[in-house]
C-alpha cells in the first residue's frame, strides 16, 4: 500500500483570507495593496465564489476571472488596461465590478470572443446587476459567472 508523508492541510494553519473548498483545494484572496483587518468576504462566499469560477473554467474550457476594485474614472479605460494582466487573458472572461461608481464591465479574451461574444458578457452584466441592486455583490458574481458558462456551451 502507498503512504504519503504530505500531512493534511489544517485549515487553522492557512494564512488570512484562506479556506479549503468542499473538495478539499485551497482558495485565496489575494489582496492588493494595504491588508485589511478582516477578509472583505466570509469563507462561506469564497467558496461560493470559487466553486463558480471552477465549475465555469472546467465546464466551458474558458477561464473566469473576477476582479472587484477601482477601475477609475472611466470604468471602460480601466478594465480595458486590467485585462491584459489577467491570468490567461486571450482564453478568459473578465468581470470587473467598481463598487465605487456601481459599474460593472465584462471584457473576452481573442481567443474565446466567438463563444464569449457581446451578448454573452451582456447576459453575465444582466444577471450580475439585478443582485447587486439587492447589496448581494458575491450572489451577483456568482450569478453572471454561472448565466456567461451556461450560455458559452461545455466543450
Amino acid at each position: 500500500m502507498a503512504s504519503s508523508n504530505w500531512p493534511a492541510v489544517d485549515e487553522a494553519d492557512l494564512p488570512h483570507g484562506y479556506a479549503i473548498t468542499t473538495s478539499g483545494r485551497v482558495s485565496g484572496v489575494h489582496e492588493a495593496g494595504d491588508v485589511f483587518k478582516e477578509a472583505p468576504f466570509s469563507d462561506r462566499e469564497r467558496l461560493l465564489m470559487d466553486n463558480a469560477l471552477t465549475d465555469a473554467t472546467r465546464a466551458t474550457k474558458v477561464r473566469f476571472n473576477i476582479y472587484i476594485g477601482d477601475l477609475g474614472s472611466d470604468s471602460a479605460a480601466g478594465v480595458d488596461a486590467l485585462f491584459p494582466s489577467t491570468p490567461e487573458a486571450a482564453r478568459s472572461v473578465l468581470i470587473a465590478v467598481d463598487p465605487n461608481t456601481n459599474s460593472v464591465e465584462v471584457r473576452s479574451g481573442r481567443d474565446v470572443a466567438e463563444r464569449a461574444n457581446d451578448r454573452v458578457c451582456q447576459l453575465g452584466a444582466t444577471a450580475a446587476t439585478s443582485s447587486f441592486r439587492q447589496g448581494e455583490l458575491i450572489d451577483g458574481l456568482v450569478s453572471a459567472v454561472r448565466v456567461m458558462a451556461a450560455a458559452i456551451g461545455r466543450v
